[in-house]
């Protein structure tokens, strides 16, 4: 007797699969080409090893098909044949938008119009204060084109893993100052420009929200990039935001780009609330003048746009070096409180804190952009 491959894949397109009424390798069930190997010696039998791929571990025809497969090996070819059968699954499908991150509570994307003006010191800060408040906190970089946060956060020479969760591999985000990081800056090179078109950003933004294990959060931050583009659309697409926060410097030119921030939220077809204004590099204080204010960049613009907008100014935060130099350090400034820049992200905290419950008390969920009630 001689066995070779063909004759094994013979036998199993004998036997039918009942998830799909159709046989085991119409159903593309048959990982790979069987294994066949001749007896070693006298008195030695065939072996034959056999790799079938289930939907799911807890698929209900996995037994009887296994012992049906088995069955149909010996009785085409042989009932002295040594038969190994082993089961992979496939990877679970990915949630349907609405149903990714059901563990996380709130969602806050804090986004400027322009860039420069501090808005991802502000999210890690932010993030950082939420979880010295006790919070169960994400941080989300969504600017795939130019992350900073692995830098802020001291950790640009960690890889994320993947771990194995009903039934799906997921990326298991980098866990740093009691705060759940993912970053596109952990899967490409830091001192390599990313040229990536539109549809290939958005779509490595959407693996690092449904394919990353992110558990249960009470706040999940997501840096934006600056202005309005494909990834917020793409945020806006696949993700309930609890509300929006706006990083701006008090200068006429950034909050002329603040206010197309809001207004892209308020658009009625987006109606993300907008919780607040941050006004970032509000004054300059020296070190050795800690009781002077110099108003580098104006005065109170943030506050007359909150006046004008009728939101919340959340916070006003100094443009201080200490500020830049932990932020290049990967300490941010919100891991002291002893501080008056740490004690100025703990309020902030505290003030979106009081803003979320507040939402959440008057506002009902926020709907995903083009999905159907």
């Amino acid at each position: 007797m001689t066995l070779y491959p063909q004759l094994i894949m013979d036998a199993l397109a004998t036997v039918t699969y009942a998830g799909t009424k159709k046989n085991l390798v119409e159903s593309e069930m048959v990982a790979d080409t069987p294994s066949v190997a001749a007896p070693s010696q006298e008195g030695d039998h065939w072996k034959v090893k056999v790799v079938l791929v289930f939907p799911r571990d807890t698929d209900p025809f996995l037994k009887s098909t296994v012992k049906a497969a088995e069955a149909a090996i010996k009785y085409h070819c042989g009932q002295d044949i040594d038969v190994t059968i082993d089961t992979e699954f496939k990877s679970a499908p990915r949630p349907e938008v609405g149903q990714m991150l059901p563990g996380v509570k709130n969602i806050i994307a804090v986004s400027s119009g322009k860039g420069g003006v501090g808005k991802s010191t502000v999210s890690a800060n932010l993030a950082i204060a939420l979880a010295r408040l006790g919070y169960k906190v994400g941080l989300l970089d969504t600017d795939i084109f130019g992350p900073s946060m692995p830098k802020m956060f001291n950790v640009e020479s960690e890889r994320p893993y993947a771990v194995k969760k009903d039934g799906r591999d997921l990326i298991c985000p980098i866990e740093q100052y009691g705060v759940k990081l993912l970053s596109i800056g952990f899967f490409v090179s830091p001192t390599t420009a990313t040229l990536w078109r539109g549809g290939m950003a958005t779509s490595a933004l959407k693996q690092l929200i449904a394919d990353a294990d992110w558990g249960e959060l009470d706040y999940f931050i997501l840096d934006t990039p600056p202005g309005t583009s494909d990834i917020h659309l793409t945020l806006l697409q696949t993700l309930p935001i609890t509300g929006a926060v706006i990083v701006s410097t008090p200068q006429q030119v950034a909050l002329a780009d603040a206010r197309k921030g809001i207004d892209m939220y308020r658009n009625e077809k987006v109606d993300v609330p907008i919780l607040g204004l941050i006004e970032n590099m509000a004054w300059f204080t020296p070190a050795e003048l800690p009781n002077n204010k110099y108003y580098i960049f104006g005065k109170e613009g943030c506050k007359q746009l909150a006046e004008e907008m009728n939101v919340p100014l959340l916070a006003q935060i100094p443009l201080v070096q200490s500020i830049c130099d932990n932020g290049d350090a990967g300490t941010p400034a919100a891991l002291s409180s002893d501080t008056a820049t740490g004690l100025a992200f703990i309020n902030l905290a505290q003030a979106v804190v009081t803003v979320v419950n507040r939402r959440n008390k008057e506002r009902p969920k926020t709907k995903i952009v083009g999905q159907k009630s």
